[in-house]
Order: C-alpha cells, then structure tokens, then sequence
C-alpha cells in the first residue's frame, strides 16, 4: 500500500473518532458476559474522565423521594445519579444509634426515630420500583448493602453490623465464613440470595447498576472491615462476585470497590487502599468514601491503583468545593450521603416554610464541571452527553 495511502486512512480514522463525541478507549468490563447496558454505562464514565464529574444523591429506602426533591428545591437541578442501600431490619433497644444510616425498618434519619412498620420484602420492592422510574428519567443507578452478619440473616441490632467494641468476626468465624459448604458461608449465601432477587429484577428490565458492596472495608467500623490481605477481605469480595456473576449470573452490575479514605484516627483508623484492593480483575471503578477530610493523596493514590479505570467518590458528607475539582479532577462522580446535602448551619435558622438552602450545593450543582440530570441524553436509552448543554472543557487553574 502507498505511504499516502495509508497517511490518508489514519487521518480519516482519526476524524471519525473525533466526530463521536466521546473518548475512544480500549476497555472490559470484568465480567465478560456483561450485558450491553452495562458496558455502555462504563463507556460513558470512562468518556467523561478527567473533564466533568457526575452529581449523586444517596436516598433511603423510608422514603425513597425525599433528597431528589430537596436537591431539587435548593438548585433547581436534579442528580445524575440516583443511590439507595438494601439495608437492614433495625432490631433491639439501641435503634436510635444506628438512625443515620437509613435502617429499612426507621423513620429517615433526623426524623422522630419511629418504626415505620412496613415490610423487608416492601422496603426493597420500593427501592427497586424507584430506580426503574428514574432509570427511566436518564439516572444511573448506584445500590449498596448495609448487611447483618449472616448468622442473623437481614434483621439485627445495629451493633451487629458496627462492631465498635467487638471489633471483628473471629478468625474461625471468618474462614467459615470464606470457605464453600460450611454452615456460616450457606448463611452467607442465602442472605445474598436475597439481594439477588431484587438485583436480577433490573436485569430483567434491562437497567444496569453501579453495585459497591462491603463499603469502607478499611476502616474499623463494620463486620467486614479491618481485615487486610488476600485471606481477609479481598477473599469475601471475590467470594461475592464469584457468586453474583458466575452462580447467578447476574450481568448487569459494575463492580465498584468503595473504599474510606485512609486516615489516621485512634480508634477510627482506616488504612492503605492496596491492603484490600482484590485485584483489577475483579474491579470496574475505584471509589472512595470522604467525609470532610479531602487530602491530596485521597485522590492522587487511587488514581494510581486503579492504572487507568474510573475512580468516584462512593460517599461525601458534603459537596466537593471548587478547589477539589481544580486538584482532584478524575473523580467520575460523587454522592452526597442522604442528610449531607444540608448546610447544617443554615438548616435550623431559615424562615418557616422556606426552602431549605446549601449555597454549596448550589455552586457545585452549577458548577461547568458538574454533569446533572438535565445535561444527559437518554433518548435512545444509552448515556451520553446533550450537545446542545454548552458543555466545555473545564480548565484547571
């Protein structure tokens, strides 16, 4: 072939490329059979990387419109990401300790702690009705799982799930708990296939999900946490996906592994990310929790365990300011946990029957970095950017 010729044929692959719209980028989902929705939704984070950043609004499953509609209210834009946790069935005397984080069975969080007397089976019918509606408006979809350690299946104190004097699981315990056929991972299983009833749902409609399992697994808080290494957590967590993707086949989840910052508190500690990273294999999006502490390193270090795959913020306590964006600009997306949206200060000392106000949220809602609901073409039920939203590359200064 000529050397025009094939000068030529480059020059035209390259403008073909261009013209798209999108980052053309070599990439597998990791599981091999995931379904063509799936691997779309991760096409698109991977197209946005770098350049805009997804707004997300975690809700509890009590009252599953509550923080769209208050997001709403304070900037007159809704998230572009829509997230809800299977939870647990709250029990015992000390259910107002565990409120903030949304137990099925409560009142939301801040509200008079009550029991809302509404089932397992109809709290998490309601999550997944929900997301088929706002699957339906052009949301992604996020879930998480708050579960009780299986030996009490999805009803337990909340104590049960942070073990903040009992710290773990024993040793024997949790290689019970990893090890096929033993009578604690046949617990395990069943309370999984729980979830996967639900889960396969969305499948059947088609809607793919960004799944975060076994959040924070480096901290000290949870049941499944502070277990470093290829026997501790990075074993459950393979142990989960093995189970969802090759046992139940359950094709419509990218894997997210949501990790805490790491930090250095007494007796709150969380660790180095690559003592629980299971591998890039097994993983589609790195994210981390960050609630207020917005080091450098939070960002810089993810970005270089996840050797060129999306990393997110799983969970923030408050909106990223515009010096976070300017930093850290590879954040795909972030989710205010529930009641963070809130300027706290502010929240008591409005006027009766105003609505509530975040200029924080305000700014970052309407900030160029910022893709909302309304900057998403759902037309053809595939993610992608509206030409038509002025959306411009955003300079870092």
């Amino acid at each position: 072939m000529k050397r025009q010729t094939i000068i030529g044929l480059i020059v035209l692959c390259g403008l073909l490329l261009a013209s798209c719209g999108e980052k053309q980028i070599g990439f597998k989902p990791v599981n091999p059979k995931a379904t063509p929705e799936a691997k779309q939704l991760l096409s698109f984070l991977y197209s946005i990387q770098g350049e805009y950043t997804l707004t997300g609004q975690h809700n509890f499953a009590s009252d599953l419109p509550r923080y769209d509609n208050i997001v709403y209210q304070m900037t007159g834009k809704y998230p572009a990401v829509w997230g809800a946790d299977f939870s647990f069935m709250a029990q015992g005397d000390s259910v107002r300790k565990f409120q903030h984080c949304g137990p099925m069975n409560l009142t939301t969080p801040f509200d008079s702690c009550a029991f809302n007397g509404l089932t397992k089976e109809a709290l998490r019918q309601g999550i997944i009705d929900e997301a088929k509606k706002k699957y339906a408006e052009g949301r992604i979809i996020t879930l998480m799982w708050h579960c009780c350690f299986p030996l009490n299946g999805d009803e337990c104190d909340g104590s049960d799930i942070w073990r903040l004097t009992d710290r773990l699981p024993s040793q024997e315990e949790w290689d019970e708990l990893v090890t096929d056929g033993t009578n604690l991972n046949t617990l395990w299983k069943k309370q999984m296939d729980g979830i996967v009833v639900y889960l396969k749902q969305l499948q059947e409609a088609k809607i793919p999900v960004l799944w975060r399992p076994f959040h924070e697994m480096n901290g000290v808080w949870f049941w499944w946490c502070n277990k470093p290494g290829e026997n501790g957590f990075q074993k459950l967590y393979i142990a989960m996906y093995d189970y969802f993707t090759r046992h139940h086949e359950l094709n419509n989840l990218l894997w997210v592994w949501d990790t805490n910052a790491p930090r250095d508190r007494p007796g709150d500690e969380a660790g180095p990310y690559a003592d629980y990273f299971p591998g890039l294999e097994y993983v589609d999006v790195l994210a981390a929790d960050v609630y207020g502490d917005w080091k450098q390193s939070h960002h810089d270090d993810l970005k270089t365990l996840a050797a060129g795959k999306p990393i997110a913020l799983g969970e923030v306590g408050n909106v990223p300011a515009e010096e976070i964006y300017q930093n850290q600009p590879d954040w795909v997306w972030y989710m205010v946990w529930g009641y963070g949206i809130f300027d706290f200060r502010n929240m008591f000392n409005r006027e009766p029957g105003a609505p509530p106000a975040n200029p924080a949220a305000v700014a970052s809602y309407n900030h160029p970095k910022s893709i909302t609901l309304d900057k998403i073409d759902f037309a053809d039920k595939t993610y992608k950017l509206k030409k038509e939203a002025n959306l411009t590359a955003y300079t870092r200064h």
